[in-house]
């Protein structure tokens, strides 16, 4: 039999109330930057890829569920039977079979093969996403990430949030 849904809404205002603490308030990202897109032709694009599906490659280490912010790099050379997923918060039936449904590490090497973008950094970028802390991953997680694409020098990046 399976479970009825849970409403994770009243449930994290019960939880943080239950703490004392004042009623749970969702995030507001006021200081959103504008996108822009690189003045150079698609394909001479450095693409990057960023995953929140809890992405890792055998032999790495899973990630936890309780608010891990920690990520991992998966090489772009990294065999596709390599790949792995867990999470906590999606049916990882599909990503299992197929990481491409939440990781288009694929899709992104035939892109290059088909010379629609010019090149892959040597790697990408996952984490597990559903982080209760706001706060850790604006002050932790996102910066981190950003530094690495910098150092990456990629023109642009997919974010495939899960």
């Amino acid at each position: 039999m399976r479970q009825p849904p849970i409403d994770y809404i009243e449930r994290t205002r019960e939880q943080y109330a239950g703490l004392g603490y004042p009623p749970y308030q969702w995030v507001k990202n006021d200081q959103s930057p504008a996108l822009v897109l690189p003045k150079k032709p698609m394909r001479e694009w450095r693409v990057g890829l960023v995953a929140s599906g809890g992405i890792y490659v055998a032999g790495q280490v899973a990630f936890h569920f309780h608010d891990d912010i920690s990520y991992r790099e998966i090489d772009f050379e990294t065999p596709t039977d390599q790949i792995r997923t867990t999470h906590f918060a999606y049916d990882l039936t599909d990503s299992r079979r197929d990481p491409n449904v939440v990781f288009p590490i694929d899709t992104l090497r035939g892109l290059v093969r088909e010379r629609v973008v010019a090149e892959l950094p040597h790697h990408a970028y996952t984490f597990m996403g559903g982080i209760y802390s706001a706060r850790k991953v604006r002050d932790v997680l996102a910066p981190a990430l950003v530094t690495r694409l910098l150092q990456d020098e990629v023109d642009v990046a997919v974010m495939v949030p899960v």
